[in-house]
């Protein structure tokens, strides 16, 4: 990294603040590494860092790591009981914030070999919604860099933006990739389409975001982008109908969408939608990574049919902060369980069609909520879908959705109930559907299927007392 920081370019500056130089930055890693060391850190001490996209947050990153200890990303405006839970589980005596060392804690954390050569423990709640600790080691972290800089290329005479939370892997890897390519890097503390569009029309090359941020940054037309040539995104799932609006919207335009998990290092396969035929696929393995897709008896799926993708990579996570079990139920013979089914295209292409545990199982029905999205998407007037199964004592699972519908379009659920049953199996036509004018998100703005049902029901009651 000191050689990226070097470079005559190099520096991090920020919407709402000043930034600092590659120079500056790199001085503010040795600070922190200074301040750890003298008040005692331990190697491979697990160290809170307090988020909120300033450039010195990712000094903060580098000192920790100098002093060989291990960073713990937790944004500064998360939940009380968020925080508290990720300092119960981390047991960690030291926060950085900043230019300040805190000490939350008198005793040092347990020695856990676990964390032995680890550089992050990022947390992220998944599908089940509880905490997990996911623990990334440094040789995999500069791995997954290497073969992430001689896949996409980053210059030094780009500008990289990034709207994406230093909680989120994706804007970890995104923001230490700008910086060792030396390229200038511009973070957002809080995501805002007129914000980022401003940025683009003045001198942004490259954009990191995730789907539900490009939906919003296109929902009023593509902003003017004259030096913007590649786009990468990730996170969600990426649809067709939004694939195509940014092609359109941005013609000379690389779009790239990456698809990994934060177990795998993420980025284990890349799709590029501008080429021929690979619309709604997540694309191919990227360097160095294998997969399988397993049927429900165990064995590889045939090509066609649909089965739990597995990956292998030498980017895995070390394991689960303080839970063998669930590491050990997380892998099959070095394969990560990905939870996600998907099938194997004719043109070799990987297609995702949901998550195991997001399935929809509806009057004995097992459905995909990712395929009424596309569904729902394909209308012309429809600019984003998410669907959930919400529980029914008639059904067993109802299907919710919630649909943003373009600028000035005049929409009415039985309009997209006419044209989901004139595309998909009557079965398939979601019992609810409410209008919003943006999905339900997380904490690091991806579309959140979990927050569906709170949605509809909440809207639906709005409109049934309105009445």
């Amino acid at each position: 990294m000191r050689e990226g920081l070097a470079q005559p370019g190099s520096r991090v500056d920020e919407v709402s603040g000043l930034g600092l130089s590659g120079p500056e930055l790199d001085a503010h890693g040795d600070l922190v590494a200074g301040l750890l060391r003298t008040a005692g850190v331990r190697l491979n001490e697990p160290v809170h860092v307090a988020i909120s996209n300033r450039a010195a947050d990712l000094g903060t990153l580098l000192g920790i790591w100098r002093a060989g200890a291990v960073a713990v990303p937790i944004h500064q405006s998360a939940a009380p009981l968020t925080r508290e839970a990720v300092e119960r589980a981390t047991r960690v005596r030291f926060l950085i914030d900043g230019h300040t060392l805190k000490e939350i804690a008198a005793e040092p954390p347990p020695d856990r070999p676990l964390l032995k050569g680890s550089a992050l423990v990022v947390f992220t709640s998944g599908s089940t919604g509880a905490p997990k600790g996911v623990v990334l080691g440094h040789d995999a972290l500069a791995r997954k860099l290497s073969v992430l800089d001689r896949l996409l290329g980053f210059r030094p005479a780009d500008i990289v933006v990034v709207p994406l939370q230093l909680t989120f892997v994706f804007g970890i890897w995104t923001s230490l990739l700008a910086i060792r390519s030396g390229a200038p890097l511009v973070l957002i503390q809080k995501f805002a389409p007129a914000t980022l569009a401003g940025l683009l029309a003045a001198e942004a090359t490259v954009l990191a975001a995730v789907p539900t941020m490009l939906r919003a940054l296109l929902a009023n037309g593509a902003p003017t982008t004259p030096n913007l040539r590649m786009v990468l995104t990730g996170g969600e799932a990426l649809s067709p109908s939004l694939a195509q609006a940014v092609s359109l919207g941005w013609p000379e335009t690389d779009l790239v969408d990456l698809y990994g998990s934060t177990e795998t290092g993420s980025c284990d396969f890349c799709h590029r939608p501008r080429k021929p035929g690979q619309a709604g696929s997540i694309g191919v393995p990227t360097e160095g990574v294998e997969f399988r897709i397993v049927g429900d008896d165990g064995t590889a799926a045939p090509p066609g049919e649909v089965g739990e993708l597995r990956v292998r990579t030498a980017c895995s996570m070390l394991g689960y902060l303080d839970d063998l079990e669930l590491t050990q139920a997380s892998f099959d013979a070095d394969f990560f369980r990905t939870g996600d089914l998907a099938r194997l295209r004719p043109d070799g292409q990987v297609e995702l069609v949901g998550r195991s545990k997001e399935i929809i199982s509806r009057g004995g029905n097992k459905i995909s909520p990712l395929e009424i999205e596309n569904a729902l998407c394909a209308h012309t007037h429809v600019a984003a879908a998410l669907c959930a199964g919400v529980a029914d004592q008639r059904l067993g699972e109802a299907i919710h959705a919630v649909v943003v519908p373009i600028a000035g379009a005049t929409l009415t659920a039985d309009d997209l109930r006419s044209w989901v049953s004139a595309n998909l199996e009557r079965y398939k036509v979601p019992d609810v559907i409410v209008f919003s004018d943006t999905l339900p998100s997380g904490a690091t703005g991806k579309a959140s299927r979990l927050m569906v049902s709170a949605l509809t029901l909440q809207l639906s009651a709005s409109a049934t007392s309105a009445n």
